[in-house]
């Protein structure tokens, strides 16, 4: 849904702009808050299947275990991070209920909502590589699903 919404938004904007020469000034803020749920949605499931950029160049040349030691501290710390930013990023949201955006009139919580929705979301995916690294399901790399 928050893909279809940046299509028609961003489709509605450049016809506007190219041809009617005005664009309807809702469209700028749909793009943007359609961005953020739409990223919010695509971190953790980019982290399961491994594509958020990685730079494991130097990690992947270590000697024994240290490549899986450095994964599970990696997965540890991005969970541990966005547990620690689950407060704060709580009582921002909580904020919003007290506003409004300017053109759609959307409650602010709504909105800065995505944020707090990527930050659980993160958590549950590195949480469940971490685990299944200790319980032997995975070596820690992506879930990577080969094409045919």
């Amino acid at each position: 849904m928050a893909f279809a919404a940046l299509i028609v938004a961003v489709l509605v904007q450049v016809v506007g702009r190219s041809i009617l020469n005005d664009s309807p000034p809702w469209t700028e803020e749909l793009t943007r808050y359609s961005l953020l749920w739409l990223v919010a949605f695509g971190a953790g499931l980019s982290l399961r299947t491994g594509d958020l950029v990685n730079v494991d160049v130097v990690c992947e040349a270590l000697p024994g275990r240290w490549p899986w030691r450095l994964r599970l501290f990696a997965a540890l710390a991005t969970a541990g991070l966005c547990a620690v930013l689950l407060i704060p990023t709580w009582r921002f949201v909580s904020i919003g209920v007290r506003q409004t955006s300017p053109v759609l009139t959307l409650r602010m919580d709504l909105v800065h909502g995505s944020i707090l929705a990527l930050l659980v979301i993160l958590m549950i995916f590195a949480l469940s590589r971490a685990i299944a690294m200790l319980s032997g399901k995975s070596d820690g790399h992506p879930a990577v699903d080969s094409e045919p």
